[in-house]
């Protein structure tokens, strides 16, 4: 999974910032989706975090498809082999926009509790230490130099490689 932190209005990429509609959102409990439409095209998913009364909200830019494979690559007009190379798997959810289209995310989904089904995110259990690079966020012209992107490093399933 590949992951950028946006930060209260003190963060000048934030929402929170410069889109006075969202911010009902990011004050709001953690935990909750908001989803907002990039360049007018592209649907892209933010989970809500901290306490009530703190913004911030975690972009999630890609994610390592583990199941429901065949079901992501007809969203994304893909055809996928029976054996899937880990680049063809990678093209499925790299990116904010990908990653949305593949799981039929929408903006019909802002608000949702990201708790509960039907659009829910859990943490998966790994045995020993995660090595998580960190890395300025990308495809942002207000505050990129934030180190504030996240992914395991060396993983293939990112938008771009950290470096």
């Amino acid at each position: 999974m590949e992951t950028e932190a946006y930060l209260g209005p003190e963060d000048a990429a934030s929402h929170a910032a410069f889109r006075p509609a969202s911010r009902w959102l990011f004050y709001g409990p953690g935990g909750i989706a908001y989803v907002f439409r990039a360049y007018g095209l592209h649907d892209c998913l933010n989970a809500i975090a901290g306490p009530a009364g703190t913004p911030g909200c975690v972009l999630i830019r890609a994610l390592e498809p583990l199941a429901g494979v065949g079901p992501m690559a007809r969203r994304r007009g893909h055809l996928v082999p029976r054996h899937p190379s880990a680049r063809a798997l990678a093209a499925l959810a790299s990116g904010p926009a990908r990653l949305t289209q593949a799981l039929g995310i929408s903006l019909r989904d802002n608000g949702r509790d990201l708790r509960r089904w039907p659009l829910s995110i859990h943490a998966s259990v790994r045995s020993g230490r995660l090595d998580v690079a960190t890395s300025r966020r990308i495809g942002i012209t207000r505050s990129p130099d934030l180190p504030l992107r996240f992914s395991l490093r060396g993983n293939p399933f990112v938008s771009r490689p950290t470096g």
